[in-house]
């Protein structure tokens, strides 16, 4: 379990981080000026992908649990 509450602690601080370079950034890697759609595009993205890593990470979960009953029992 503490290995799942380290990579959820990873992935949080790296979403957040992003979350925050999207905010602040006036120019993106093609060297487009950020307007504020294309920021919320970005975000989107970016809330795609964090629904992803949560699913696995729930996923992971779920199944350490399981194992740990059963080694319990």
């Amino acid at each position: 379990m503490k290995l799942w509450w380290i990579t959820s602690l990873f992935w949080l601080v790296l979403f957040v981080a992003t979350a925050i370079f999207i905010g602040v950034r006036k120019v993106d890697g093609s060297g487009l000026e950020q307007t504020p759609e294309l920021r919320i595009v970005a975000f989107i993205v970016l809330g795609f992908v964090f629904v992803f890593i949560l699913l696995f990470q729930l996923l992971f979960l779920y199944f350490a649990r399981k194992s740990k009953k059963v080694s319990i029992q």
